[in-house]
């Protein structure tokens, strides 16, 4: 099947597994598939999920203390959740946009390839951390509720490349690089081998987020270049445009410059 087909196949599948093999399936054929050019007619443009967890807005989300076993699993839980939402949104950078250059469709299949890592090491560590009486884990992914923020601004800029690249990859999970520093402090002051074991994790995540940013800063760049936007300003623009969150300083700038932000944008951002 072409690649881009292919990508549409694994987006809309709902099997958590099937899902998860199919994302390194579609890496080890990138290599050698064909890569259709012309837009791909698909009768549903929604992600495949499971039926839970359940989808609920941000601020119903609880708060818990990470010091307890509950807690601990609530916060895997939502960065769980939040690398599942990351699957989709590589796979759907890769069938929805047509027209682009071969190595963007492989740049975003080798994402969601590592998507499906970080979530399937997060799943795990969140299903070993308690049993039942049975032997079954306590917790799993669909245990807890979660929100949809990452989504909804796919689905927002599902008609405008550029945008996608400006406001999910190089805006939304660019926070992620900010964020994963602050709650590897709070797991470090719990000082307990589940929480050790998520800083590992997260290190791992940390390290190759910073590469999927990188490569929505390198394809928002490229767009620019090929249309004519002054990038800094026109993302700016795109901000308002689609009432994206604004960036707060401060920012985890080391990890930042690595994934191709500038000192000066990161200047002008953090006013």
């Amino acid at each position: 099947m072409e690649l881009r087909h292919a990508a549409y196949q694994a987006f809309v599948c709902q099997n958590i597994e099937q899902k998860q093999a199919l994302a390194g399936e579609l890496y080890a054929y990138s290599a050698i598939n064909n890569i259709a050019i012309a837009d791909i007619i698909a009768p549903h443009t929604a992600p495949g999920i499971p039926s839970k967890p359940d989808i609920i807005t941000p601020l119903k989300v609880d708060k818990r203390s990470v010091y307890t076993i509950e807690g601990h699993a609530a916060m895997v839980h939502s960065i769980c959740h939040i690398e599942f939402n990351a699957i989709n949104l590589a796979l759907d950078a890769v069938w929805r946009f047509a027209n682009m250059p071969d190595d963007y469709y492989r740049d975003w299949i080798r994402v969601a390839k590592e998507e499906a890592y970080h979530f399937d090491l997060l799943r795990t560590h969140l299903r070993g951390l308690q049993h039942n009486a049975d032997g079954s884990p306590t917790y799993d992914y669909g245990s807890f509720p979660a929100h949809g923020g990452l989504w909804d601004m796919c689905e927002k800029t599902k008609d405008d490349v550029t945008a996608r690249m400006a406001l999910v990859p190089r805006t939304l999970e660019a926070r992620g690089l900010d964020a994963t520093p602050l709650i590897q402090t709070k797991l470090r002051k719990a000082n307990t081998p589940h929480a050790n074991e998520a800083v590992a994790i997260l290190d791992i995540i940390l390290r190759d987020e910073i590469g999927h940013v990188a490569i929505g800063n390198h394809w928002y760049n490229w767009l620019c270049e090929r249309d004519g936007h002054e990038p800094v300003a026109y993302f700016q623009q795109l901000q308002d445009q689609y009432d994206a969150p604004k960036l707060r300083a401060p920012f985890n700038r080391e990890a930042r410059l690595k994934a191709g932000f500038t000192h000066d944008e990161l200047d002008a951002l953090g006013q």
